[in-house]
């Protein structure tokens, strides 16, 4: 099986081997569908694991293991806040560094974000089953999920460090080029955990417990797949040297990964805060709390399938986009950007139509429940996500800026969305609205989101050179 691996990178992922870099000549167009289909394939599947563990949780246990799973997704934002930080800081300055001719500074950065990842799924893991019922109860959870929550978060506690790896190994893998690989090891991990997952919840009959181990097992096998790439870098050979941590790495590091920082660390209190005020608000509705926070966990998942396919577009444009702005060729990156954000907005309108025409079919596959139920998840679906055919915009013009060496700019753009914006609106809107206000602040930030956004991609491109320096 690794021979194939092997042997299926070189045949697919062949960038980037040759003096003739195609990041800087080959049509724009033709290069980021390459590098972007891969990346969204690889992110829809990746999504999956967490989607596919709540349809079979909801179509075995209920309602209750849906709300349960929602109070322990911060701990996979937590993971994503670690590992894109890192991942994609060190990819962003490896496509950098290429484009600059400085591959030996690219491979002391890589190596240090390898060891950093490993160590912190570690720490992640013992701080979490140390602390286990004080942080379900701080994420949320009522007094029907409580055991729920801590017995699937306790169980996928194992696979943290596996989990890790691969959130931030991925995007340096495909920074050297070889995002059919990325694609392909991610690709195990899912459908194996799909495979898993009925077989140990109904065969099995292991339930909550069933669904945690299905994705454990299926993390450590993607972890493994993919770290045999270690062998098959084309741009760095790497030393034992290089995974010996260096401060001025880590730097580096975390100033290109900024934006993700921002943008994980306010999703996680968006997450932590909005169970909180469902739960809150939600016991004095004719809905309880249980029902509001299993269909919030259902919605933003389902919404992760959106946001995979955006992201996969801009990872596709952020290697193009890095190598020709460190190399100065900036009619290519002008080129590429608009091509990206054509691309995601015509993915945008199509998810769009989806989500408000679909909801209640939408929801119905998580499993059956009262009409109260339906009711509440049709509606907010459609206000929730009342502004997806905006979204993509943001979401690529956010996460492009890093790849010009921007961070600051990025994490400004997060800082709006999630902090300035949603943040004060979930707690101000309920105040008058009730349990509505909270699916009312959403499509608002995004729409404030959206406008700041452009807003700040027309000045930079006005900054930048309309000719080459290169």
């Amino acid at each position: 099986m690794i021979s194939y691996i092997i042997s299926f990178n070189y045949m697919y992922g062949d960038f980037m081997t040759k003096n003739n870099n195609p990041m800087g000549n080959k049509k724009i167009k033709s290069l980021l569908f390459s590098l972007a289909i891969p990346a969204m394939i690889a992110n829809v599947v990746n999504a999956l694991y967490n989607i596919v563990d709540q349809i079979f949780i909801g179509q075995g246990i209920g309602y209750l293991g849906n709300a349960a799973t929602s109070v322990a997704f911060p701990i996979t934002t937590i993971c994503l806040c670690i590992g894109l930080v890192t991942g994609l800081g060190a990819s962003f300055n490896f496509n950098l560094d290429l484009g600059r001719k400085n591959p030996h500074r690219a491979q002391k950065i890589t190596g240090t974000a390898v060891t950093t990842l490993i160590i912190s799924g570690f720490i992640l893991m013992i701080l979490v089953r140390l602390f286990l019922k004080d942080i379900m109860i701080f994420f949320g959870a009522t007094k029907q999920t409580l055991a729920y929550s801590m017995e699937y978060a306790g169980i996928t506690s194992f696979g943290l460090p596996f989990f890790l790896f691969t959130t931030g190994f991925n995007p340096i893998v495909r920074a050297d080029g070889a995002s059919k690989y990325s694609m392909f090891t991610i690709l195990i991990g899912a459908i194996l955990n799909i495979i898993l997952d009925p077989i140990f919840i109904f065969i099995f009959d292991m339930g909550m417990a069933g669904a945690a181990w299905a994705t454990v097992i299926s993390q450590i096998v993607s972890a493994l797949f993919l770290a045999n790439y270690f062998r098959i870098f084309k741009n760095v050979k790497f030393e034992k040297e290089d995974f010996i941590p260096k401060f001025w790495a880590i730097k580096s590091i975390v100033a290109l990964g900024f934006t993700s920082l921002i943008f994980q660390l306010s999703t996680l209190v968006i997450q932590i805060s909005m169970n909180n005020l469902l739960r809150f608000y939600g016991a004095s509705s004719i809905y309880g709390s249980d029902i509001p926070i299993a269909i919030v966990g259902i919605v933003m998942k389902v919404n992760i399938l959106f946001v995979s396919l955006v992201l996969g577009i801009v990872q596709g444009a952020q290697p193009i986009i890095g190598f020709n702005y460190g190399a100065k060729k900036f009619h290519r990156v002008r080129e590429t950007i608009k091509v990206s954000l054509i691309f995601s907005t015509s993915i945008s309108l199509v998810i769009f139509i989806i989500f408000q025409a679909f909801p209640r079919q939408i929801i119905s596959l998580f499993g059956s429940a009262s009409e109260l139920y339906f009711d509440y998840g049709a509606r907010f679906m459609r206000f929730y996500l009342a502004f997806v055919f905006l979204n993509g915009i943001s979401i690529c013009i956010t996460t492009m800026f890093p790849a010009m060496g921007k961070a600051r700019k990025g994490a400004l753009l997060s800082l709006i969305k999630q902090v300035i914006s949603l943040l004060p609106l979930l707690y101000i809107l309920p105040l008058f609205f009730g349990l509505d206000g909270i699916m009312y602040a959403t499509p608002i930030a995004d729409l404030i989101s959206f406008i700041c956004a452009v807003f700040m991609l027309s000045r930079e491109l006005k900054i930048m050179p309309k000719e080459d320096l290169s």
